[in-house]
């Protein structure tokens, strides 16, 4: 009954048994159930293992049960966390499959049969988005890491999206957490969320990509400098895939005008994303980087979440984060 929990049926009987007859040992237990003495050990080290049963004091019993309703509660936390943890290299896997999609596209030579075009420089990205917007007909998917927008980027942007717009084309944008801090791009922002638009932000963006009615996405060659090149893919299992992950972001993501919430230990989305990063070794350079925020600040929050954390190093800080819970344990 509680495999689905994580517990299986052999252990799931001497847990019963346990609870019916908390003074046999392991012989009794072994004559009751009808099982080895030896099986009847492994089911303890598996229910010890999930903290169902804790050591006795009583003489002659070597352990006691947990009550079911804190041995179900056990369970379903350690289910939750196993499902959370999944959760993240779900994300990190599809984080990196988009960046290697684009790696791969960029390297391979443009034929006419190939599901993929090579733009090289800034012009020809500019022409073939104009291009794509268009084309498109019902919705364009984007993801605008870098933080802050200049004011003339902004402004030149708003023809464009106000025809696509004008035309019913779903607009739906993710930035970065930290451009509601900039006035101008939280101006822009709020002008298309104000003319049909949507607009969230999330702490951190896997890639800079643009997704043209399901059938199309832009990536950039090189995620360090989007200007240098950028690759147009066309085909549709490397599409799906990567309309795939803008749904995972956008369903985690915050609606413009929503505050963020804290999470364990009241740390905001931005700080626990700093965090994760300052435990795999980013530099402050590249938290800066990805949080669209200045190295000053990336510095002001790395040595703000060490000083709470009590560490005297990055590798420390990440070893108590895990410690007190505010980074889940499992790699």
């Amino acid at each position: 009954m509680l495999e689905v929990l994580g517990l299986d049926a052999e252990a799931e009987a001497i847990y019963r048994a346990m609870l019916g007859h908390p003074h046999d040992g392991v012989t009794e237990l072994a004559a009751r159930l009808q099982l080895s003495e030896q099986r009847i050990r492994a089911g303890l080290d598996r229910l010890s293992e999930l903290v169902l049963i804790r050591p006795s004091a009583q003489e002659g019993v070597g352990f006691r049960t947990v009550s079911p309703e804190t041995a179900m509660e056990a369970l379903l936390a350690r289910q939750q966390a196993e499902l959370a943890a999944q959760h993240m290299r779900v994300e990190a896997s599809r984080a990196a499959a988009a960046q290697l999609i684009a790696e791969c596209s960029a390297l391979r030579p443009r034929t006419v049969d190939e599901d993929s075009e090579r733009l090289i420089g800034p012009d020809a990205i500019r022409d073939r988005l104009a291009r794509l917007a268009e084309e498109t007909r019902q919705e364009i998917a984007t993801f605008a890491p870098g933080g802050a927008h200049s004011a003339e980027d902004l402004q030149a942007s708003r023809v464009p999206n106000a025809a696509l717009l004008e035309r019913g084309v779903r607009m739906r944008t993710v930035y970065l957490a930290s451009v509601r801090r900039h006035q101008p791009t939280l101006d822009h922002v709020t002008w298309l969320n104000a003319h049909g638009g949507q607009v969230r932000t999330a702490p951190t963006l896997p890639i800079r990509m643009i997704i043209s009615d399901r059938r199309q996405a832009v990536l950039p060659i090189d995620a360090a400098d989007a200007r240098a090149g950028a690759v147009v893919l066309h085909g549709a299992g490397t599409v799906a895939a990567l309309c795939a992950l803008f749904e995972s972001v956008w369903g985690s993501a915050l609606p413009l005008g929503t505050a963020p919430k804290p999470g364990t230990n009241e740390m905001p989305p931005q700080e626990r994303a700093a965090l994760r990063m300052l435990a795999q070794g980013y530099t402050d350079e590249a938290i800066a980087k990805r949080l669209g925020v200045s190295p000053r600040t990336a510095r002001r929050i790395a040595a703000d979440l060490m000083e709470r954390l009590e560490a005297r190093s990055r590798f420390e800080a990440g070893v108590h984060a895990v410690q007190d819970g505010w980074l889940p344990s499992s790699r």
